[in-house]
């Protein structure tokens, strides 16, 4: 028996601290509320609309992917249509969710991907979901494998290389200065391998965030991120400066996760103490919060955007 519908309200309150990974896709946000009452075909015309637009696919798919009924809405679909590549691919990054929440075996949804990858051999969303579970349950090389799936499909795909960043900050260092760690290796070698107007050109930031998250959390960098000084040295400059000169000609106002990168770079902006800088970004990212990296290292996100944001828009 399919479960039963969401409530559709929400108290004004709580919907005002939700960060909605959906962000401002208009037609995901309406076909992820139509998937809630089990209307997948709403799902079925839009990843067929989206069709080879492997980011919009990838950030799609995995916002579908983490409604609580989806996996059963997807098996569903895939009983009335069992040869549906999509449905495949649905259900696997649905299993990959439920598998983080512990309610799935991560090696029969491992197998669940890679049957999916087979239907679509060209769509690198399917090995998208198995990275996300590897980036959190696997071992370096599972996570690598993954990764060269998914880039050996499409080079410059975005949300892989953020996982990819968060995963090797994590990895301790050689126990030389931080600034020689691989994470900033790989993200300025991901920047300079991909087109001039890619939005790679912010994963030096992403790298520089997701490397102080592990450094507060260990207790070598304050946990207050603006007072810590890691984003006000030469090299931490630099790489700013670089970021935000690239989205002042390049900014990518057709990117499906566009907004992630905002937040990285208003973020970095905040912390860096470039208050006019952090201003404008600020402006474009409107009510477009996401949690990371506002919440780095063990803060409350939601707090942590609206004083940057006062801050630097003179409201505070």
């Amino acid at each position: 028996m399919p479960p039963p519908p969401l409530p559709l309200g929400r108290g004004r309150k709580r919907a005002a601290q939700t960060f909605d990974e959906a962000l401002d896709d208009a037609e995901l946000i309406a076909v992820r509320a139509a998937l809630a009452q089990g209307r997948w075909q709403s799902v079925r015309s839009l990843l067929v609309h989206t069709g080879d637009d492997w980011d919009r696919r990838g950030h799609r798919t995995a916002v579908l992917a983490k409604e609580p009924h989806c996996a059963p809405w997807a098996r569903e679909w895939l009983l009335a249509e069992p040869d549906s590549a999509d449905a495949a691919v649905l259900l696997a990054l649905a299993l990959v969710h439920r598998a983080l929440r512990g309610k799935e075996k991560p090696d029969p949804v491992r197998e669940a991907c890679r049957a999916a990858a087979a239907l679509v051999p060209e769509d690198p969303t399917p090995w998208l979901g198995l990275l996300v579970l590897e980036r959190a349950l696997g071992a370096d090389e599972d996570v690598v494998r993954a990764f060269d799936e998914v880039r050996g499909r499409y080079a410059d795909h975005h949300h892989a290389h953020h996982l990819m960043v968060a995963r090797l900050a994590e990895r301790v260092g050689d126990g030389g200065p931080d600034p020689l760690h691989e994470v900033y290796d790989f993200a300025n070698w991901a920047a300079e391998q991909a087109p001039a107007d890619s939005p790679l050109a912010i994963l030096p930031v992403v790298a520089h965030a997701e490397r102080y998250r592990v450094l507060a959390a260990a207790g070598l960098e304050s946990t207050d991120p603006s007072a810590s000084g890691h984003w006000v040295g030469r090299r931490a400059r630099l790489v700013m400066k670089a970021a935000f000169d690239w989205w002042l000609e390049w900014e990518q106002d057709g990117h499906p996760r566009r907004l992630v990168d905002l937040n990285f770079l208003a973020h970095a902006k905040s912390c860096e103490g470039r208050g006019a800088e952090a201003a404008a970004l600020f402006h474009r990212i409107g009510e477009h919060a996401t949690p990371a990296p506002w919440s780095y290292p063990d803060r409350d996100p939601f707090a942590a955007f609206r004083a940057a944001r006062a801050g630097a828009l003179g409201t505070a």
